[in-house]
C-alpha cells in the first residue's frame, strides 16, 4: 500500500510531524492536555492577576485545576517541560512577559543557550535546517505498510428529529400526557425502546445554537465541541432542568483532525453552553433521567444567518465524518443524529407555515435519495418548508455518515414519525440503523 493510499483509508491518521527533531506541535490532542493551564496563561492579561500571581505563584497556580507536572514546569521555569504538557508558546508568552522574560530569553531557554548565545546565532542567521529535519529512516518506518488496527469505532445508526423548545418545556412540566402533547410524545415511544437497547457510547448530535452560545458577535459556521462537559444554556426561562453533558474530548480531538485534514474549516470549542437544540433531542430518546447515559460530542451548524452552509457541504461533511469516527483506533460505537426542523416559520407574515407534503417528500428522499436530497438549494428549504426549515440540511450530515453512502453497507429503517403541530412547527423523527460491510481480512490492500 502506498503512503497516499494508506492515509486515505482513514484508518491512521497522518501525524508525522510529531517527527520533526526538537518540535511540538500543537494540536488537538495537545490542546485537551493543556486546555487549563493555557487557560491559566490567559488569566495573566490583567494587571490585577499578574500582581496577584508573582505575590504568591504557588497560590495562584494551587487556584486552577493543574496537574501537579505543569505546575511544576511553571515553578521550574522549564518551557520545554510546560510544552510537553500541553502549553502553547503563544499562551505561554503571556507567563514569560509576567515574570518580565523576552521572547528570545524564553527560547534561549528552550535550547540550552544563554540569551547572548541565542541572540548571537540569530544574528548570524538563525539555526540551520540542516541536522534538524526527520532522519529518512525514521520517516520511512513512520510510512512503512502496516495492519490496520484490530478494532476500531463504529457508526451503529442515525436519529432524526425535530428539537422543537415547546416539547422540552412539556416535558419539564410534566403536560406529555395533556390531549395536546400525548400524540407527540407517543410517536417517541418506540423510539426509547430502541434506544435503550441500542445504547452507544458516544453520539454525535448534530444541532444549531439558538443565540444562546453565540450571539453576532461570533458567527461560527460548523463547532466542534472538544471539551470534557458543557452546562445547559439559560435561553431566559432559567437552564432546563436537565443533566449537563459529558463530553468525549479523545474522540473528539480525533474528529477534529481528520475532518480538517479532510479541508472542512471546524471552530473548536472546549467551553460552551448547549440549549434546547441539543437538550431537546436527548430527553425524547431517553425521557427523563438524573444523568445521560452516554457521552455526547456536540456539532453546532450556523443556519441562522446568512450565509449557511448547504445540504451538499453537510451531505459531504457526514461522509467525513463516517471516515474519522472508523480511523479511531477504540472499539467504541457511535450514533450520529441530526435535529432541528421540519417545515416551520417563526417570523415575518408567512408565520405559522406548514408543508406536510414536503415534509414526507423531505423523508422519503432522506431514505431512498439522500444524493440527490443533498443538491436541494436554500431556496427550496425557505420557499416550501419556511425560514427556520433550513434546519434540515442538519439532517444530511447525519444522512452522510452512514455506510450505504459510499462504504458498501447498508441501512435499515426502524421508525418513522411525523405530526402536526408542536408549538409552531411540525414534527419529523426518523431512526435508521447502519450496517457497514463486513471487512474481509486482505481487503484493506
Amino acid at each position: 500500500m502506498t503512503r497516499t493510499a494508506r492515509l486515505e483509508t482513514g484508518m491512521a491518521l497522518d501525524k508525522t510531524y510529531k517527527l520533526v527533531p526538537g518540535t511540538t506541535v500543537f494540536d488537538a490532542e495537545q490542546s485537551a492536555k493543556g486546555y487549563h493551564l493555557n487557560q491559566f496563561c490567559m488569566s495573566l492579561m490583567t494587571a490585577e492577576n499578574r500582581a496577584s500571581y508573582l505575590a504568591d505563584e504557588r497560590a495562584y497556580l494551587d487556584a486552577w485545576p493543574l496537574r501537579e507536572e505543569q505546575k511544576q514546569a511553571l515553578l521550574d521555569r522549564d518551557l520545554n517541560a510546560a510544552m510537553r504538557e500541553g502549553g502553547n508558546i503563544y499562551f505561554l508568552a503571556k507567563w514569560g512577559a509576567t515574570l518580565g522574560l523576552s521572547f528570545q530569553q524564553m527560547a534561549g531557554s528552550m535550547t540550552g543557550m544563554t540569551e547572548q548565545e541565542y541572540r548571537d546565532m540569530m544574528v548570524g542567521g538563525g539555526r540551520s535546517v540542516e541536522g534538524n529535519r526527520i532522519d529518512h529512516a525514521v520517516l520511512e518506518a513512520a510510512y512503512a505498510d502496516s495492519a490496520p488496527p484490530a478494532e476500531h469505532a463504529v457508526v451503529t445508526g442515525a436519529v432524526f428529529t425535530s428539537h422543537v423548545p415547546a416539547i422540552g418545556a412539556a416535558m419539564d412540566h410534566h403536560k406529555t400526557e395533556e390531549p395536546y402533547w400525548k400524540p407527540v410524545f407517543d410517536g417517541y415511544e418506540y423510539s426509547r425502546q430502541w434506544q435503550r437497547e441500542n445504547l452507544p457510547d458516544v453520539i454525535f448530535l448534530v444541532y444549531n445554537d439558538h443565540a444562546s452560545a453565540f450571539d453576532l458577535s461570533l458567527i461560527p459556521t460548523f463547532v466542534l465541541g472538544t471539551g470534557a462537559a458543557y452546562a445547559t444554556a439559560d435561553e431566559g426561562y432559567g437552564p432546563r432542568p436537565v443533566p449537563g453533558i459529558e463530553g468525549d474530548p479523545d474522540l473528539a480531538a480525533h474528529i477534529a483532525h481528520s475532518l480538517i485534514r479532510d479541508d472542512f474549516d471546524l471552530t473548536l470549542v472546549n467551553e460552551m453552553t448547549v440549549d434546547h437544540g441539543l437538550t431537546v433531542p436527548l430527553s425524547l430518546m431517553f425521557g427523563d433521567v438524573e444523568q445521560w447515559p452516554c457521552k455526547v460530542i456536540p456539532f453546532h451548524v450556523n443556519v441562522v444567518q446568512y450565509p449557511v452552509p448547504s445540504g451538499a457541504r453537510c451531505f459531504e461533511l457526514g461522509r467525513a465524518l463516517r471516515r474519522a469516527v472508523e480511523s479511531y483506533d477504540r472499539p467504541l460505537t457511535v450514533q450520529v443524529w441530526g435535529t432541528g426542523g421540519m417545515s416551520h416559520q417563526l417570523q415575518g407574515p408567512r408565520a405559522g407555515l406548514i408543508n406536510r407534503d414536503w415534509d414526507n417528500a423531505f423523508l422519503d428522499r432522506l431514505v431512498d435519495d439522500p444524493a440527490g436530497l443533498a443538491q436541494l438549494p436554500h431556496l427550496d428549504y425557505v420557499e416550501q418548508a419556511g425560514s427556520e426549515g433550513i434546519e434540515l440540511v442538519m439532517w444530511l450530515i447525519a444522512r452522510g455518515a452512514m455506510s450505504d453512502i459510499d462504504g458498501g453497507g447498508t441501512v435499515e429503517t426502524k421508525h418513522r414519525f411525523y405530526h402536526v403541530p408542536a408549538s409552531n412547527t411540525a414534527v419529523g423523527h426518523l431512526i435508521l440503523e447502519n450496517h457497514p460491510r463486513a471487512e474481509t481480512p486482505g481487503t484493506e490492500e
